[in-house]
């Protein structure tokens, strides 16, 4: 199955939802001022942010009353090719070589088992993987780790428990460049994004990175749990003024009904989506699409 099938699958509860409202919208409203409210509304069910939903919705209208139109699979098409641009905003990086990526975000969104589907899809683009296991805080974070780094057969460095997670940085970022390491990815510690303290560590390992290896190119992405809605927007707002994210990861599109709040992470915070976990398995990771995350929205 394809990127098409997989997205649109794990978008079922969100697509059920909305294209449900939005039928019902177009059996009993003419296209007017009420229509384009109720149409705001059904967005914003769908965790769009009001702001994203108001501005999408005004485009909508004024396209549509500047055309003259009333059908209902223009306005739809035209719904949809508006989403597309929201997403657009925040284009995607291209991975380049040497590359590390930092993976932060709050307890329990699943980064570690990110990381290994991550190191698995670079392997599959025929990459040399190196992990790092900086989280030393959370009991069996390493263990885990190495779970993954053997299911996805990539090199692992780590410290004891407890150790100070910019030396695990280190080292990890001196092996990667004495070995000539495609790609280096670090794990962190899950953190509450109010910790000030915890932030401080973040832009520790930032600068570690920064310092040691300035000819690599330095990704640093936030894991969200879809599930969490538009409580993955406020995360994704304090991280990135913590670390200047580059990325967003995923985790759980499958489980969520209210996938709307990805459309105020791209327009609002400019921030793009790179990944998206549809599933549990090792495979289960695909390159974000906006085109095909609209369609698996409706």
């Amino acid at each position: 199955m394809g990127i098409f099938g997989k997205i649109r699958d794990a978008l079922k509860k969100t697509r059920d939802g909305v294209a449900t409202k939005l039928r019902r919208l177009f059996l009993k409203n003419k296209l007017g001022n009420d229509f384009y409210d109720e149409l705001e509304e059904i967005l914003i069910s769908a965790d769009v942010s009001v702001r994203t939903a108001e501005e999408v919705v005004e485009e909508v209208k004024e396209e549509a009353i500047g055309n003259r139109v009333k059908d209902e699979q223009f306005v739809t098409d035209l719904l949809k090719d508006i989403l597309e641009d929201t997403l657009n905003e925040a284009p995607v990086p291209a991975f380049e070589y040497p590359c590390i990526i930092m993976f932060v975000g709050v307890n329990g969104v699943g980064k570690t088992t990110t990381i290994g589907k991550v190191a698995n899809y670079f392997v599959r683009q025929k990459r040399s993987v190196t992990v790092a296991a900086a989280d030393t805080f959370r009991a069996a974070a390493t263990s885990q780790l190495e779970i993954w780094a053997e299911r996805a057969k990539v090199r692992i460095v780590k410290h004891e428990e407890g150790s100070d997670p910019s030396a695990v940085v280190y080292d990890a970022v001196s092996s990667a460049k004495a070995r000539g390491t495609d790609v280096l990815l670090i794990d962190t510690a899950g953190r509450l994004h109010v910790k000030e303290n915890l932030m401080n560590e973040l832009k520790k390992m930032d600068r570690v990175v920064e310092r040691e290896y300035p000819a690599a190119h330095f990704y640093k992405f936030l894991v969200l749990d879809a599930t969490t809605g538009q409580n993955a927007y406020s995360q994704a707002k304090v991280f990135k003024e913590a670390v200047d994210l580059d990325g967003i990861v995923l985790t759980k599109l499958d489980g969520t009904a209210k996938g709307g709040f990805v459309f105020s992470l791209c327009g609002e915070l400019k921030v793009p989506v790179v990944f998206a976990g549809v599933g549990e398995k090792i495979e289960d990771l695909e390159l974000f699409d906006a085109e095909q995350f609209v369609e698996g929205f409706f």
